[in-house]
Formats: C-alpha cells, structure tokens, sequence
C-alpha cells in the first residue's frame, strides 16, 4: 500500500459520507447522464469536499479540495493512471493506443515523440498556415452576415479547429468548414457521441452483441483510421523522395515516422496512427468548445466585448486577421478573457484517474480499482483563491499572462504533472487568433435562446446552443 504513514490515523474509503448506492448499479442512477460533472459538483454541497459515490460494483471517490488534486496528477502515470474503462472505449474508437491512453513505458516513449511535434518553435513556423485557416473563417462569416445568412457557429469552429489539427499533425487541408458534410467530421464528432454515450452505459453490451448504432461505430472507426493509414502512406513516400526532411519534418506525421524509425524508439506503427488519431480527436471538441463558450460569455458582457475590440483593433489595424505572430504577444486583455473562459467553462471540467493498489488519499484509504474524480472546475470557482469566482472577470488575470505568473498554477484546465496536454500551446494559440479575429471583425448579438444554454458534459463540456449573431464591424 503506498503513501500510508499512519494506518490508525485513516478511514476507510465505505466511512467516507456520500448517496447511499442500490445493489449491482451504485448510485448510476442518480447521473444526470447529459451532465454527469454537474451531479459530482453537486454532491459536494451534501457531502463536502471529498466523498464516496459508487460506479456499478466499482468504488468512486470525488475530489473538489484543490490542495490535494496537484499531488494526485504528480501520481500520473506511475501510482496512478488513466481509467482503464475510459482507455479501452478510447482505444476502441481510434482503433489504436495513442498518448492519451499509454501507460508505463509506452507512455514515456510516446510523450517524447508528441511533444518534440508540439514545441513553441513546431507552432510558430506553423503559423502562416493558421493564420490561411482563420482567415477562411473571417471571410465565411463576413460573407454570410453580409447577406443576412445565419451561420451556425458551434459548427463552423468545430470544423476549423478539425482544419487546424489535421493541417499541423499531416500538412493537409481537408478544408471541413467549407465542405458542410465532410466525411472525416462527421465521423469523428460521431466516435466521439458514441464514447460519451458508453461511458454512461451501465455494462460494455457491445462488447457481447452490437446494436446498429454500434456497428455504425465500428465502421466509422475503420474509415478514419483508412483515411489514416492513406496518410502516413503519402507522408512514408514523402520521406523517401525528399530524405532531407528527416532531418527537419514538415509535419507531426513525419515527424512520428521518423522517430519511430530511430534504433530502440519503442514505438511502433500502430502507437503513429494512435497518435495521430489522438491529436485530431482531442483537437477537434476541446478549443471549439472553450471557443463557443467564450464568444457566449462575450455577448453577455458588452463592456468586456468593447475593451477586447480596442485592443484587436490597435493591434491588428487593417488586417483582418494577425498575420505577425510574434504580435500575439501584444493581446493581454484577448489573453485574459481566454483564461477567465477556462476557468468558468473548461472543456474538461471533471479529471478521473484510477488506483492500481491501495494507497492512501487525503487520509483516506482507497482500494484497488477505485476511481478518483477530481473536480477541477471546483477548485477553480473557490472562492479563497478567486474573489467572486462567479463573475466573468478578465481583468483577474491582468499581468499574469507570462511564464513565471502560470495561470495553470491557479487552476487545472490542462491538467497538471507529467500528464499535463502537451497541446496546450497549440490551444491557447489557436484561440488567440480566432478570438482577435472576432472582436476585431464582429459584434456579436445575444439572441433570446442564450437564456436557456446548457453544459453539456459527455466526452467534454460543450454549451448546448451557441444563440449568437454576428454582425460586421467594418
């Protein structure tokens, strides 16, 4: 049993307070199966900062006390590690193990090889693409309010953020957002439905007979991974005709291929595809997502929208979209606002890890096989470390934006330890560029439905509706 250094001194996990749970289902049936984070942060008001809640026979613990979860993420991915019901539905749909799912020493060899593709430098020089990328949008939705069309903007940032992924992990533009009905999207935001919806299933039926949704499932995932496998077919070729981009990759595709290929690598074709999988899964919900919330919470707070479009305007000037990254430096108050949408609306506002032995939690102790939710977003609305931790207010985070004032030591939206997402530069640099290029471009119009928007927790948390309008500022 690790971490117990006075047995005597801990209670044990059944003494914790918590919902009484019913033979053979716990307390499943006490979900809110559209917004199971919102049935744990509730409980918390019950029960306190750190209770019991039973998952079928499987023993749960939930967190919200952030003292503890920064120690608890530490743990990852050698004390603790991913929940391996959580890996097996995730492995299921991509087809392949990527980083998101490996432990141990896959794990290791594997963040090496997503992290070297993932670097600030990686990002800069991929910022001419980025920037061809929004402006496509810019000028989409430009177009659509000029003629009074109604875009469907939940959409059409699901689409880009896709665009933006799989251009940075195979240099191509599959081009979703203008293709309304693109294969490859429609695939993945299916896959990912389908995770949500088997994480709330009681048993893995599927894993005896499939219903046709399931099989829809099955066949969904097969064609992503062909569109895969032709992809880093083309990237091999690639490799072969130009070997000098061995030495400099133009992509994470060929980036992974060629360490892949390095004598003792420990990563095999299969860990590529389930790589390259991961980041377009994890890249297409999770930064549209913080995006949709975002544009919602500026439209209900007119004044903040104003301060953030003097700003885009003083730096952007003529352009409709910032074509100097090295100017993204000079968006504090873009930056700020970005922040304060994590810490309100994370894309993931529950993180679950899972206990391989006995081990000790907050002088708890925890059996094997229990499931710890740490409540993330909680931690972020106290109100010790943020005064009126309900309000939308930027401004909490003015001359906190450069490394050594980490806003992610406040709050966890990218997680924390060896397991932190190694996207997260690739994120916030996303959503910086499509944020400016809003306020520089819109006014945004609350429509009469934004009162009854609600999160939406299955895979990641998304708003239910985005009510919003968009009008041209110029």
């Amino acid at each position: 049993m690790e971490s117990i250094a006075s047995p005597t001194t801990l209670l044990a996990w059944r003494e914790l307070p918590g919902p009484r749970p019913l033979p053979v289902i716990g307390n499943l049936h006490q979900v809110d199966k559209t917004a199971f984070h919102r049935t744990l942060e509730h409980g918390v008001a019950t029960w306190g900062p750190m209770y019991r809640f039973q998952f079928g026979r499987t023993p749960g613990l939930v967190i919200a006390d952030p003292a503890l979860m920064p120690g608890l993420m530490r743990d990852r991915p050698g004390a603790l590690r991913r929940s391996s019901r959580l890996s097996r539905l995730l492995d299921g749909a991509n087809g392949s193990s990527g980083l998101f799912t490996a432990e141990g020493e896959a794990w290791r060899a594997q963040r090496k090889l997503v992290t070297r593709a993932l670097t600030p430098e990686v990002i800069r020089k991929f910022h001419p693409t980025l920037h061809r990328l929004v402006l496509r949008l810019a000028q989409r939705w430009q177009a659509a309010a000029a003629n009074g069309v109604e875009v469907d903007i939940a959409r059409d940032l699901k689409a880009l953020t896709l665009d933006v992924t799989v251009a940075l992990a195979m240099g191509e533009d599959i081009n979703t957002l203008e293709h309304l009905d693109n294969p490859l999207q429609r695939d993945i935001h299916f896959l990912f439905q389908r995770v949500g919806a088997r994480l709330r299933a009681l048993v893995d039926y599927w894993t005896v007979f499939k219903l046709p949704v399931d099989r829809e499932a099955d066949a969904a995932t097969a064609r992503v991974r062909a569109t895969m496998q032709g992809l880093i077919a083309r990237a091999r070729a690639e490799l072969e005709a130009d070997p000098s981009l061995r030495a400099r990759p133009a992509n994470l595709l060929q980036a992974m291929l060629v360490a892949r290929d390095e004598p003792d690598s420990g990563v095999d074709d299969e860990a590529v595809i389930g790589n390259a999988l991961t980041m377009v899964f994890a890249g297409e919900d999770t930064t549209s997502n913080t995006l949709s919330w975002l544009l919602l919470l500026l439209a209900q707070h007119p004044e903040v929208a104003q301060a953030l479009a003097d700003e885009c305007d003083a730096v952007l000037r003529d352009e409709m979209v910032l074509s100097d990254a090295a100017l993204l430096d000079q968006l504090p108050l873009t930056e700020a606002v970005i922040h304060e949408t994590l810490r309100l609306k994370p894309a993931a506002p529950v993180q679950a890890v899972e206990t391989p032995v006995e081990r000790e939690v907050g002088g708890v102790r925890v059996p094997p096989g229990t499931r710890i939710f740490m409540l993330t977003r909680l931690a972020a609305l106290d109100p010790a470390r943020f005064p009126e931790p309900f309000e939308f207010r930027p401004e909490r985070w003015a001359g906190q934006t450069d490394v050594t004032s980490e806003p992610n030591r406040k709050m966890l939206p990218f997680g924390g330890g060896p397991r932190f997402c190694p996207g997260r530069y690739l994120a916030l640099v996303e959503a910086k560029m499509i944020t400016s290029m809003v306020a520089r471009n819109f006014r945004l119009e609350a429509l009469p439905a934004i009162e009854r928007v609600r999160e939406v927790f299955t895979f990641t948390m998304n708003p239910s509706e985005v009510p919003l309008r968009l009008h041209p500022r110029r």
